[in-house]
């Protein structure tokens, strides 16, 4: 991780949405994420009553589960079930006599508002979940850059103002420190190792605000310890603010713990070891998947995703920060990101991601 000492995040205002435009939309269909759905988002507000959803303990998890008019909620039901078919196993409706939806839950914590809907086999019992939100451009960005750049597939669906994303199955950040940090059989330098690598991916595809609740961790028993993944949840915040330091999960306070571990286990020259091992990994991805990637760039750089002021202070940060003045040449927040890419990747020649009408070696401060 940077040796940067940790600075204080500062408070984030209600993220702005914006709209997906034609290019992307595009896009979308062309690799089979946009498409014709029978629910979408604004159909699920049209409900008669809520109540809040408790946790084991009694505590209200600022979820609350919906009530709808009778017929009404038969048609939404059916409509989740082949969305849900539609996301799982590719429409196969053969299925779909296996399953019912047991309840549909409203967020009140949250940009998107989601809605998460739970599934059920009625064979035995078995149940997934997955999330019904408003669509925002950056956010399906964020999707696709992490099924295109990272270790993970992620499954998710556009319909006009609607996203549908699956349940990404894993702890959440914020229990597995309270909860699996203090654990006698936790394998501290394989965690700290992991934490590390993503810290080092969500800055070099510039995903933001990974507080400990925006991500879980996934623990898989190996022949000797179990080994540990860290996988985003939310990706509301892909090249959305200014600062830079949002954009290391490092700086976020309550990630503090792992951060911790990980100085005190990890030295600077294993933690850069870790760090080149990683942007190998996502350079092979990035020349594996090149076509669409290319595609996506394209949709992005001409796409509006954040403020101008945001990302002026963004070029400017990520300009000092890598005493590269190219940033200063970038005009929209897709530009900053493929030009960071580029450089933390050590892209070149006709590998390198610049902004229009810049070429060549980087001109330096």
């Amino acid at each position: 991780m940077p040796t940067t000492q940790n600075q204080p995040v500062p408070t984030q205002q209600r993220k702005q949405f914006f709209p997906i435009n034609g290019k992307f939309r595009e896009y979308l269909t062309e690799y089979h994420r946009g498409m014709d759905l029978p629910v979408a988002y604004e159909d699920l507000l049209q409900y008669d009553d809520a109540f809040p959803l408790m946790n084991k303990d009694g505590e209200d998890t600022l979820w609350q589960t919906l009530i709808y008019e009778q017929q009404l909620g038969r048609d939404l039901y059916d409509g989740l079930k082949r969305i849900y078919v539609l996301l799982r196993s590719g429409g196969d409706e053969s299925v779909l006599r296996n399953l019912y939806i047991d309840r549909v839950d409203f967020c009140t914590f949250g940009n998107t508002k989601p809605m998460r809907v739970r599934v059920v086999n009625q064979y035995n019992d078995n149940h997934d979940y997955f999330y019904v939100k408003k669509a925002d451009a950056s956010r399906i960005y964020g999707l696709e850059l992490e099924q295109l750049l990272s270790p993970n597939d992620i499954n998710f669906l556009v319909f006009g103002d609607t996203l549908i994303e699956e349940h990404i199955i894993g702890v959440p950040g914020d229990d597995f420190i309270n909860e699996y940090l203090p654990r006698p059989d936790l394998h501290s330098v394989r965690l700290a190792k992991e934490f590390i690598k993503f810290n080092e991916r969500c800055f070099v595809r510039l995903l933001g605000d990974m507080r400990a609740y925006n991500y879980v961790v996934q623990v898989s028993p190996d022949f000797e310890q179990n080994q540990y993944r860290v996988r985003a949840i939310d990706f509301d915040q892909q090249s959305y603010e200014g600062r830079r330091s949002l954009y290391l999960p490092q700086f976020f306070k309550n990630n503090l713990p792992v951060v911790k571990l990980c100085t005190e286990l990890i030295n600077v020259e294993t933690s850069h070891q870790y760090q080149r091992e990683e942007r190998t990994l996502i350079r092979r991805r990035l020349r594996f998947a090149l076509d669409r990637v290319n595609h996506l760039r394209q949709c992005m750089c001409a796409d509006q995703i954040s403020s101008t002021e945001k990302m002026q202070q963004l070029r400017q940060e990520l300009a000092k920060l890598h005493n590269d003045h190219r940033f200063m040449l970038c005009h929209s927040m897709g530009d900053i990101t493929f030009l960071n890419l580029t450089i933390t990747l050590g892209l070149e020649g006709d590998d390198a991601y610049l902004p229009d009408g810049v070429l060549g070696k980087s001109p330096r401060f």
